[in-house]
């Protein structure tokens, strides 16, 4: 799934593509979506790379690719009927007072019951994707003490750390996490992404585990950690 700003974008450089035949440029992209830097602008093309949605040709100033639309979104740039791009459907935040669900047992001790908050590609805090009505059952062993969570993986930035798209990934919730370790991190309280978490004097980097993505860096105000990667579930 696409967080709006995404959403926005892809749609105006598909727009520009058709109409100028060339990409357009930051300021142009900074404009469109109402972003104040271009580094706002960097981070979102990023996220739409390492989804699929757009490749940037190799050799060439400000040469960008559409390769997909989402599915929502007819090839002239149109809106299905009733589409509203949100970051995850009947996404809901907890209310107040109201804490988020740990492991449950779904029967004895071979299986727990996870919540399931929906795909690591969406750019909201992972409080705000809970979803009572989605539950995934992996095996009581791999789980240790704390709580835990389930999220799908979307795109091929870890595939060389075995996670696919498609991926479940068992999560427990932390917010520190050792350098090395793969995390879930959110970045300018607006994306959630699932990295290796690495330590650079005072900065932090997030680690793609595929060589096609560029290793991103921030300062450590920046990033969140939202848990630490333990295990994943694969259907075949």
């Amino acid at each position: 799934m696409l967080t709006r700003k995404q959403h926005e974008l892809l749609l105006f450089i598909h727009k520009h593509l058709k109409k100028q035949g060339v990409s357009p440029s930051f300021e142009e992209m900074k404009e469109a979506v109402g972003l104040k830097s271009k580094s706002g602008i960097h981070r979102l093309v990023t996220g739409l790379e390492e989804r699929g949605f757009l490749r940037r040709l190799p050799h060439r100033a400000r040469a960008l690719e559409v390769l997909k639309l989402p599915e929502n979104v007819s090839q002239r740039g149109k809106r299905a009927k009733g589409f509203s791009p949100r970051v995850i459907e009947g996404d809901r935040k907890p209310s107040e007072g109201q804490s988020l669900p740990g492991a449950t047992l779904a029967g004895e001790t071979d299986a727990v019951q996870l919540p399931l908050y929906g795909r690591i590609a969406a750019g909201t805090p992972i409080e705000a994707l809970r979803d009572q009505s989605n539950f995934v059952d992996v095996p009581a062993s791999i789980l240790g003490r704390g709580e835990h969570y389930a999220l799908e993986v979307e795109g091929d930035s870890m595939k060389d750390a075995g996670i696919l798209d498609g991926d479940t990934v068992i999560i427990r919730r932390s917010d520190t996490a050792e350098t090395g370790k793969i995390i879930v991190a959110l970045v300018d309280n607006e994306e959630v992404t699932l990295k290796r978490f690495r330590r650079h004097g005072k900065s932090i980097a997030l680690e793609p585990a595929n060589t096609s993505y560029e290793t991103r860096i921030f300062p450590p105000e920046r990033v969140k950690v939202q848990g630490q990667l333990i295990g994943l579930v694969r259907n075949y």
